[in-house]
């Protein structure tokens, strides 16, 4: 959520921001909203004050109090609809961030590492390796759960824990300390976290409990500081969980049906940092140097991107992808995201 006395003061500024990001919200019925809201609380105010002056019961004072309610009643829809609008804005992109529609106008800002392989001629897809030497096993998964779904198997297995063991490691000495948060949370804080206004249809929903199941660490990761507050001195606090991860994978129909590039569920390895507005930038570059010392300790080829505005999520001021080098596939792939959100989560 932004601070209304910066889209007070910053309207236009705040509608560049939305076409830029290629969001519609109407700025102008959210100012007269507010100000309508303001004059309501200072005539409460006011009515409040003239009470204050009476004593004992007369008609004055029925006055007072029928208009009263009238206008708390008149107050709590204005309020609303206030609430409604303002949920409704993503956060704005920073200045940093290259303007553009969608992914094809993010600026690739270095590759590292070499993607020619000068022993292999004719490097196999990873389905195929792993189909052969029994490692991903997707049709099974097909049989007993549905499409884009795999058991993962043997040696993989344990490449996989060896992978997360290397990132605790690695991240527990920069003061990330692990967690392993629920993969449940009430609707009220998957809505906080800036995830329900757009992308909801990602998002698995259990009814009966009223429970989300989460796409990202993050999402549960955020919500355990709700309502606290922090002293200056004991930021930034920084995490790294692991979890698996839900998603419903809604707008993929017909992309990467084969393998596990796009499944309904897989494990995850995140960071997550709670720091000062002053630090975040900052804190935003340590984040994604620890993904490119991970990259380069497993001497993967890889391509730093920086996200348009047209291409940020709902909740991101700026994002960089990591992409890794898939000689099988013979182009790159996003592996990694980091993003800073400034305070929108915050305030939400």
């Amino acid at each position: 959520m932004l601070d209304i006395k910066f889209i007070r003061e910053n309207s236009e500024q705040v509608k560049t921001s939305l076409l830029n990001k290629r969001v519609k919200v109407d700025i102008d019925q959210l100012l007269n909203i507010d100000q309508k809201k303001l004059d309501l609380i200072k005539n409460l105010d006011n009515l409040k004050s003239q009470k204050n002056k009476l004593t004992g019961k007369s008609d004055e004072a029925m006055r007072i109090k029928t208009e009263t309610q009238a206008l708390e009643s008149e107050l709590k829809i204005i309020n609303q609809t206030y609430l409604d609008l303002m949920y409704q804005i993503p956060n704005l992109p920073l200045a940093s961030v290259p303007i553009g529609q969608d992914e094809k106008d993010n600026v690739v800002l270095r590759k590292i590492g070499q993607t020619k392989l000068p022993l292999v001629t004719n490097p196999k897809d990873y389905i195929e390796l792993d189909q052969k030497l029994d490692l991903i096993d997707t049709e099974r998964s097909a049989k007993t759960s549905g499409a884009r779904f795999g058991y993962i198997k043997g040696k993989l297995v344990n490449l996989e824990f060896a992978l997360i063991q290397l990132a605790l490691e690695v991240l527990s000495k920069e003061g990330f300390n692990p967690v392993l948060p629920p993969v449940m949370i009430k609707p009220e804080m998957m809505k906080a976290m800036g995830y329900m206004e757009r992308g909801a249809d990602e998002i698995y929903h259990l009814e009966k409990d009223d429970l989300y199941l989460i796409g990202t660490s993050e999402q549960a990761i955020g919500p355990m500081h709700a309502n606290e507050i922090f002293e200056e001195k004991d930021l930034p606090r920084r995490y790294v969980g692991f979890s698996p991860c839900f998603r419903r994978e809604a707008g993929s129909y017909g992309k990467d049906t084969k393998g596990i590039l796009r499944v309904h569920q897989f494990d995850k390895i995140e960071m997550f940092s709670l720091t000062t507005p002053g630090n975040s930038v900052q804190e935003l570059e340590l984040i994604l140097s620890m993904e490119e010392k991970l990259m380069q300790l497993l001497k993967l080829p890889y391509q730093v991107v920086s996200l348009c505005t047209g291409d940020l999520s709902n909740q991101s001021a700026i994002t960089y992808d990591i992409e890794a080098w898939l000689p099988g596939q013979n182009q790159y792939r996003e592996t990694h995201s980091c993003s800073n959100t400034v305070d929108f989560q915050s305030r939400r």
